[in-house]
């Protein structure tokens, strides 16, 4: 549902730009408030979880993502579209972490946990797949309010399945909420993300985007000195000192920022430039994500044959290709060349996420690798937001209104620099993946893995051991803490 909602609701922006009268800036602002919400709470929502109850969590989740969707389906205008996609995103906020941390305590046996945890990305991956093709049938047959819509009998049904079969767990050892760390976390993205978007219709120098700056500079200052002093903070500092885990935060942010704004940019000129309807765009889209699932696990092989710097180069090397085709080489004019790209890019896609998740944990210590690869979610949707803004802005800096204003000229001469931030991506991609797995990059995670196991103190438990699973057929044994 998370995944095939991504996809699908990009293919109806251009619908949603009809009918709401949206601009550019409006619709970045549709697609991150979403994006904004979810990278600012999900570390929040799983540590929630462990606290109060993970179904308890997962099923408040998805009352929350299923009235937001409900709302957004209703909503008569883009401002309260926006709000209204804040709401499904403290939902979202609590899914995506919460239910992969209820696989790896359900399956207490190692073989059993890896099945699940395959069968969870393959469904995420088809969702992602199958989004854009399901996201034309949506606004083709009811308009973009049915891409809102599906999603509440999904959540009706899946209501009633937790209830059932989903088993209760907590953990006997806990991290303490950091609600210092989190706020400072929400205004630094906030207030940057707000800069980037409406700096090409404010300006820089006007006194919103200034203030907007500063209070996301101070904010950033603010949270590296709070974690520092922190017992069991929300974001690890210390986890920097790893150069491959450096590398791999930076590597899903440039990666999910090309992502975002590839769904951003083809979107609007398959609909508003080549004038196709939902559909045929949903359908000439697909080379991308079938891609992603085909490259997926190839990239999983390649990292348990050869290590994570095979995958990370192609990757970014595919990502930075697709991009300069679209840049440089003019693909719009030949039908093959199109869907060479988007295939391109859909393959670097594939083969990002599993090396950089990996070099994340490589080397950490075991009761830290969990908020390791959970910093790493979170910088894939800081990417996807920062990527819709900054090459939102790009693009709106240069068509000076809406897309379906511009010619066909004028828009692919305002993509232009757009596509030029997508190749740049690719080769930071590209670059760092050879430069953070190498001799010198592994000592560095050795020694901060060393420092981490002795410096990092161990979550306090409360009065009373982790209770076990209940309800529903699932195993009812206590499973390991946290």
């Amino acid at each position: 549902m998370v995944g095939l909602d991504s996809t699908a609701l990009n293919i109806a922006l251009p619908a949603l730009e009809r009918h709401l009268h949206a601009s550019v800036c409006g619709l970045q602002w549709v697609v991150d408030s979403y994006n904004l919400v979810v990278a600012s709470l999900m570390l929040l929502a799983s540590s929630t979880g462990d606290r109060v109850g993970r179904r308890r969590t997962f099923r408040a989740g998805l009352l929350l993502f299923g009235l937001g969707s409900a709302l957004c389906g209703l909503a008569p205008g883009t401002g309260s579209l926006i709000g209204f996609r804040v709401v499904q995103a403290l939902g979202g906020a609590m899914l995506a972490p919460v239910s992969l941390s209820v696989i790896t305590h359900t399956f207490t046996d190692r073989a059993e946990r890896s099945r699940a945890i395959g069968a969870w990305s393959c469904a995420f991956g088809l969702g992602l797949a199958l989004g854009p093709l399901a996201g034309g049938v949506l606004v083709a047959g009811g308009g973009w309010r049915s891409v809102f819509w599906i999603n509440v009998p999904i959540v009706l049904a899946l209501l009633l399945l937790t209830r059932r079969f989903l088993p209760e767990s907590r953990s006997a050892a806990t991290r303490r909420a950091d609600l210092p760390g989190q706020a400072l976390v929400i205004a630094l993205l906030g207030t940057l993300t707000y800069a980037v978007i409406e700096a090409p219709h404010r300006g820089w120098g006007s006194a919103p985007i200034s203030c907007c700056l500063a209070v996301a500079a101070l904010a950033l200052a603010g949270l590296i000195c709070w974690e520092r002093r922190r017992r069991d903070p929300l974001i690890e500092l210390r986890f920097f000192r790893s150069a491959p885990f450096s590398g791999s935060v930076i590597v899903s942010l440039a990666g999910f920022a090309a992502l975002g704004g590839f769904l951003f940019i083809t979107t609007l000129y398959l609909q508003d430039v080549r004038g196709l309807s939902a559909l045929p765009a949903g359908l000439w889209m697909l080379p991308m994500p079938v891609m992603t699932v085909v490259f997926a696990p190839i990239a999983g092989r390649l990292v348990a044959r050869r290590g994570p710097r095979l995958p990370m180069v192609l990757a970014g090397a595919a990502i930075a290709v697709s991009g300069l085709l679209f840049a440089a080489c003019h693909v719009e004019s030949s039908v093959v060349l199109l869907l060479v790209a988007f295939g391109l890019f859909g393959a670097g896609i594939g083969l990002v996420d599993v090396p950089a998740t990996g070099l994340a944990v490589d080397g950490m210590p075991r009761t830290q690798a969990g908020v390791a690869s959970a910093i790493t979610m979170v910088s894939c949707r800081v990417g996807v937001a920062l990527g819709v803004a900054v090459i939102g802005a790009v693009l709106s800096a240069g068509l000076h209104g809406s897309p379906q204003a511009a010619s066909t000229a004028g828009f692919l001469a305002a993509s232009r620099a757009a596509w030029w931030v997508v190749t740049g991506c690719g080769v930071v991609v590209c670059g760092l993946g050879a430069l953070v797995t190498g001799r010198w990059a592994r000592q560095t995670a050795r020694t901060a893995a060393e420092r981490l196991a002795t410096a990092v103190p161990q979550p306090q438990a409360p009065a009373s051991a982790e209770r076990p699973p209940t309800g529903g057929s699932a195993d009812r044994r206590t499973p390991p803490p946290v």
